[in-house]
Parts: structure tokens; C-alpha cells; sequence
């Protein structure tokens, strides 16, 4: 059965103002070219399937009617929402921020960024599920132990982490956007050690901390004989020379307060590899898009779908993860203390306390897809665009036939 989901609906303006070339549009002209030269994985299989397929008659819709004019709609065709889309990630994200928001510490936050080193992509690559699991937990781990150490903070930090795969111009590049709380709860819970405003740790340290941890996860990985590679005597060369190089860590504190920060993460979170807006025209030439710096790069039909779908995460992957107070585990334990602590930091301050009593955290309603469409758009599903009558009827439309290769869009 189709599922209509959350983007179903924004059919009075959206669709008119679709990008005139969207990444459906490029799979359906190259994916044959592609299969000839490359093996397409079940993974890549399903996930370009349902990129041609987003909000076309293959997964069929809806009309709305208005009762009282008469007037029926554009058909409305429904979203595939895999995670890849470019169609499909706006109210998805607009849900996280909401749900991010009950969760966030009134207090200064600090934006960091690791990187694994171009050595390591050709590992990342023959091995994504076990090299980004390791991502994810040596840089939290990185931060946590440093938050940890009396010299520094000494107590327990905040954390959360976005995978991305890409550079502006599709290349692979495996890094890790983290949002990091400007500050830790002791180790008794009984105080907030805030950080500096504009220095969280030394990033030479930083980058040396995971570095160790990160080369001696693989190395054990090697050893047990779960990291993949067609030259296992080189891969251990490999990762020995790479004690002897700096990796790269970015730190800065981003800008405005503790609710723009989950704002600003909240466009890391549902980014996807390319977007259609940054798409510019598909020729003999091959495909042209354009950089957030407005550079243009034109590759053949292949090259890019190649770059692209070396950005397909794996199956069930997630790519957000949080540690330390934001984990599962403290949601309901410390991160409560923390925020109490924080409400009140001048008394804290004045005399430290003894644990206070836990706060709930608080509560946004929940909002319905058409709630977040109309937030998003302006525009209210529930509203006749011709008379302005609340007497809508939803229709449905059957799905179209799943097998075709290139189903027809949306008017």
C-alpha cells in the first residue's frame, strides 16, 4: 500500500515551483549508461528506484475537491521519503528541530568538526557501516574524555553528531558535524562547569586524542579481521604511517543562542548529497550544478552518478547520533539537572547546591504534517486556494505501474 506521507499535500504552489531539472531527471537519463560500466548494489537499486519515483503516479496521490465551488485540485502525488531525496527531507527536518528544541540547554554552544584523512576514504568506502560506526563513537569519545578531565572541565558534556560524506563539488569526503554544549554537569551533578565563550579545547589535542583512538579501532578491527581490504599488508602500513600525521579538527562557536544552535544544526541533519536547487542543466555535455561559492562544474552523466551514489548510506545507518547528557540514557536523568542548574546559575554560582530535584523536560505539542506543511509554505492544505471554503475532500489516486523506468511527474 502507498503511504501518502507529510509531503503528499503541498500540492497548490510546490510543484509549480519545482526546480526545472531535479536529480530524478538525471537518473532516469544515466542509469543505463551507469549499469554498463558499474554493478548496481540492492542498496543503490532501491534507493534510485525510489528517487525516480518521488511524487509521481508510480506511488500514487490525491485530488482534493472543494465541496462548495467545485474546484478540484492538481493531482498530488506521494513521497518515497528515503533519506537520499532531495524532495523529501523538509518536514522530516522541521520534526527534528521541534523535537531537538525540547531538549536543548540554555547555554553557549560550540560547533565541531572531524575529519577523517584522504588515506582512509578508500577504507571508508570498502567498509562504511563499521568506519562511520567508529567515526561516530572515537570523536564522541574524544569529547566526553576531554570534557572529563578535571584540568579541563571535569564532568559530562552534551553531544550531537551528523555524518556527512560529501564536499560541494560530490567528492567523498567522510567528516562529522557535532553540536557540543559550551559547558558540563559535574561529576556529583551538583554544579555546571561552564567552558570558555570562546574556547572549548585545543584542537591539536583534540585532533591527536582521536587520531589514537580512531587508528587503534581500526587496527583491532584489521587485526579480528572485520575491515575489508584487497591488500591487508598495505592496509597495516597504511594505518601505522598515519600515527605520524595531523588530523584536522574544526572548532568555533556558532553564532546566536541555544535555539539557533539547534536551528543551525538543523541543517546539517536532513542535507542530502546535492540538492535539485543547486542543479543546472543536463546536456550532451553531461551534468552542470553549481557550488554554494557559485562555481560551476559540468561532469558526464556517469562521473556524477557515480559521485553521487557514493554518498548512499547503509541500509537502516543513522546518521544523527547523540552522546553524553543528550544520550538516551540522561534525557530523562541529567540532562533534567543540568537545565534546572542552568536556570538558576546565579544562585549555583553563589552557593553550589546539593543535586536539585529533576525538572521534566518540557513539552511542545505534537504538530501534524499539514501543520508543519502550512509553517513551511504558507500555505493551509485545509483551504480551498479558489473560494476559500473549508469544504475539502481528499480523493485518492491508485498507484501507476511500480515497474515503469521513467513515470510521468506532476503537472
Amino acid at each position: 500500500m502507498c503511504d501518502p506521507g507529510p509531503c503528499a499535500g503541498s500540492s497548490h504552489s510546490a510543484q509549480a515551483s519545482s526546480p526545472p531539472l531535479q536529480l530524478a531527471d538525471i537518473i532516469r537519463a544515466f542509469r543505463a549508461a551507469y549499469g554498463q560500466q558499474h554493478a548496481l548494489g540492492l542498496t543503490e537499486r532501491t534507493v534510485l528506484d525510489a528517487i525516480e519515483r518521488c511524487r509521481t503516479a508510480a506511488l500514487g496521490g490525491h485530488v482534493t475537491v472543494c465541496l462548495s465551488c467545485g474546484a478540484v485540485s492538481p493531482p498530488s502525488y506521494n513521497s518515497c521519503h528515503d533519506r537520499h531525496c532531495p524532495k523529501c527531507p523538509a518536514v522530516a527536518q522541521a520534526r527534528w528541530i521541534a523535537g531537538r528544541l525540547q531538549r536543548v540547554l540554555p547555554t553557549h554552544y560550540f560547533h565541531v568538526v572531524f575529519t577523517l584523512p584522504s588515506q582512509l576514504r578508500a577504507v571508508a568506502r570498502a567498509n562504511p557501516r563499521l568506519v562511520y560506526r567508529l567515526l561516530f563513537q572515537c570523536a564522541a569519545a574524544t569529547l566526553l574524555q576531554l570534557g572529563q578531565d578535571p584540568r579541563r572541565l571535569g564532568g559530562t558534556l552534551g553531544v550531537t553528531e551528523v555524518l556527512h560524506t560529501w564536499t560541494q563539488k560530490l567528492d567523498y569526503h567522510p567528516h562529522l558535524h557535532c553540536i557540543v554544549t559550551g559547558g558540563a554537569l559535574s561529576a556529583d551533578a551538583s554544579q555546571w562547569l561552564a567552558a570558555h565563550p570562546d574556547f572549548l579545547f585545543p584542537v591539536r589535542v583534540m585532533g591527536k586524542l582521536f587520531r589514537g583512538k580512531m587508528l587503534d579501532a581500526l587496527v583491532r578491527a584489521e587485526r579480528r579481521g572485520k575491515l575489508r581490504s584487497a591488500e591487508p599488508a598495505r592496509l597495516g602500513r597504511l594505518l601505522t604511517s598515519l600515527y605520524r600525521k595531523n588530523w584536522n579538527v574544526y572548532c568555533k562557536r556558532p553564532f546566536g543562542g541555544p535555539q539557533q544552535v539547534i536551528q543551525y544544526l538543523g541543517q546539517y541533519t536532513h542535507r542530502v548529497a546535492i540538492s535539485n536547487q543547486r542543479l543546472v542543466a543536463m546536456d550532451e555535455r553531461g551534468v552542470t550544478f553549481r557550488t554554494k561559492t557559485g562555481e560551476k562544474i559540468t561532469l558526464d552523466g556517469v562521473e556524477f552518478l557515480s559521485r553521487w551514489l557514493c554518498h548512499v548510506l547503509p541500509p537502516g545507518f543513522t546518521k544523527i547520533r547523540h552522546y553524553g547528557l543528550m544520550s538516551a540514557s540522561h534525557v530523562t536523568s541529567l540532562l533534567p539537572i543540568a537545565r534546572a542548574l542552568l536556570s538558576t546559575k546565579a544562585e549555583s554560582d553563589a552557593a553550589p547546591p546539593c543535586a536539585p530535584d529533576a525538572t521534566p523536560t518540557p513539552s511542545l505539542p505534537a504538530v501534524s504534517w499539514r501543520e508543519l506543511i502550512q509553517r513551511l509554505t504558507g500555505i493551509d492544505l485545509g483551504v480551498c486556494p479558489v473560494c476559500g471554503s473549508r469544504a475539502i475532500e481528499r480523493r485518492s489516486l491508485p498507484c501507476a505501474n511500480l515497474e515503469a523506468r521513467a513515470p510521468p511527474r506532476a503537472a
